[in-house]
């Protein structure tokens, strides 16, 4: 959780131009207008599985936490209310920010576990089972978390504490 969390506030932490800024904005609410559970869903689960690859898993989780907190980053730029928010209490203090957290260490970690056994010739077959046991976990934390999300963005509910 730490290495998504740290690129993250690395990434919200940017100084972002103006005209980044405002094309991130509108990329974003035109992905909004048309999202759903099952797209916050795909979305985060294309994220995430990435993250399992030996190796390469491990730098797939720096740059999507980097680049979600450059978003946010960007978006604290132009809209003040946002800029009052500080940028970890998204992943930590919202239900869906912390299971989407909790399901890409899973990734990041199996990744970095996986590489560590192929260095070290490890034979890979023992790392099966827990790895498919991780797998199943993920989707079902991005499931749960898509449903919330979505129930978040569709009525407008503000989160306590944001």
């Amino acid at each position: 959780m730490g290495l998504f969390s740290a690129s993250y506030q690395i990434g919200a932490m940017s100084e972002v131009d103006e005209e980044s800024a405002m094309e991130i904005l509108t990329d974003l609410q035109e992905t909004l207008e048309d999202i759903d559970a099952l797209g916050i869903f795909l979305h985060n689960t294309a994220l995430s599985l990435v993250m399992f690859i030996p190796g390469v898993g491990v730098g797939w989780g720096f740059y999507s936490g980097w680049s979600t907190g450059y978003a946010f980053a960007a978006l604290a730029s132009l809209i003040p209310e946002i800029a009052e928010v500080t940028p970890l209490a998204l992943l930590w203090a919202s239900p869906f920010g912390f299971m989407e957290l909790v399901a890409y260490s899973l990734g990041t970690s199996r990744s970095y576990i996986l590489i560590f056994m192929i260095i070290k010739k490890i034979n890979l077959r023992p790392a099966i089972i827990p790895t498919a046991i991780e797998i199943g976990i993920l989707l079902g934390l991005l499931v749960a978390g898509a449903v919330l999300e979505d129930y978040v963005i569709s009525n407008e509910i503000q989160l306590p504490g944001f």
